[in-house]
């Protein structure tokens, strides 16, 4: 059975595709940039623009299922005009082109990997569920929403078994942004301001996320379905951090900085997203994969962790 993986480059394609390899399937690894992509170990296509249809015949010949990561992602400082059209261009559109593509090539299934951020920014008491109605506040949480109704639409009409994820915050291995951030302040022992933050985040190892993602690729009784993922144990920003610099075997030094004065300075700073992201409350309820696929992480919380930490450590050396 051969998988494609688009946005193979990228944190969790890697980790997908040598996944993937250890478990003897057929992978083939579509990049946008074969020079800057490095070695993936599988076959390699260049499809520098996801909304061009012809780029893809090469890259779907013989495909059986593809996960779709690639995408423009979220960035906390946008510089497009117009950011949403950007954000459509390649999330709504590229997808679309896929999605006909790979219809037009046989492909059976595509499992499109969505964002938490489909449900909304935070939870307030109930847990986010693939029941809610759709809230995206952002152009990039919009334009995931518009893809995954665009995808539907296709699927119904050309017959492809169409599985989306939603998954919330990804760490593990290679992780980049707010997540590599805080594991570099963590280890030059400043003292952070969230002693006195209530909250509680859900998160997901990468190798978890990978693991459900191959799960939805070839099991019968995901087709058709929505799954919100996430390693089943929820952290505070307190416990996070403690954790990550007993794994370290550092001193975690939190401040009791009042919530309302950080997101008050996250506001003056215009960094409002990324305080709210580290002090709000996020959760998901992800029992329906459970129930419907029979599935179970792979990995602990206190296992994806070390992981990442002993990996972080590496890169000082």
């Amino acid at each position: 059975m051969t998988i494609l993986v688009t946005g193979a480059g990228g944190f969790v394609g890697r980790a997908l595709c040598r996944e993937l390899r250890e478990r003897d399937f057929d992978v083939r690894a579509a990049v946008r940039d074969a020079g800057r992509a490095g070695d993936l170990g599988c076959d390699v296509v260049c499809v520098p623009d996801l909304a061009a249809r012809d780029a893809w015949a090469a890259a779907l010949k013989g495909v059986a299922a593809i996960v779709h990561l690639a995408a423009r992602v979220h960035v906390m400082k946008d510089t497009a005009e117009d950011p949403l059209a950007a954000f459509r261009a390649v999330n709504v559109a590229g997808s679309a082109t896929l999605a006909h593509a790979a219809a037009d090539a046989g492909v059976k299934r595509v499992v499109y990997v969505s964002s938490i951020k489909v449900n909304g920014e935070a939870t307030d008491g109930a847990k986010f569920s693939e029941r809610d109605e759709p809230r995206p506040l952002d152009p990039y949480g919009i334009s995931k929403w518009e893809a995954e109704q665009v995808l539907r639409e296709i699927a119904r009409e050309r017959g492809l078994e169409l599985v989306i994820v939603r998954p919330p915050l990804v760490y593990g291995a290679g992780v980049g942004g707010n997540f590599l951030r805080l594991l570099k302040l963590i280890r030059s022992g400043v003292p952070l301001p969230f002693g006195a933050v209530d909250n509680a985040r859900s998160l997901v190892f990468v190798r978890n996320l990978t693991d459900v993602l191959i799960a939805c690729a070839t099991l019968q009784q995901a087709r058709g379905k929505t799954f919100l993922v996430s390693d089943g144990h929820d952290l505070s920003t307190v416990d996070l951090v403690s954790e990550i610099a007993r794994l370290m075997r550092k001193r975690a030094i939190l401040l009791p900085i009042p919530a309302r004065l950080l997101r008050m300075t996250g506001r003056c700073l215009g960094r409002e997203d990324e305080v709210e992201r580290l002090i709000g409350s996020l959760l998901i309820d992800s029992s329906a994969v459970r129930t419907q696929l029979g599935w179970r992480p792979p990995f602990a919380v206190a296992e994806g962790l070390l992981q990442t930490v002993e990996w972080h450590a590496s890169l000082m050396h």
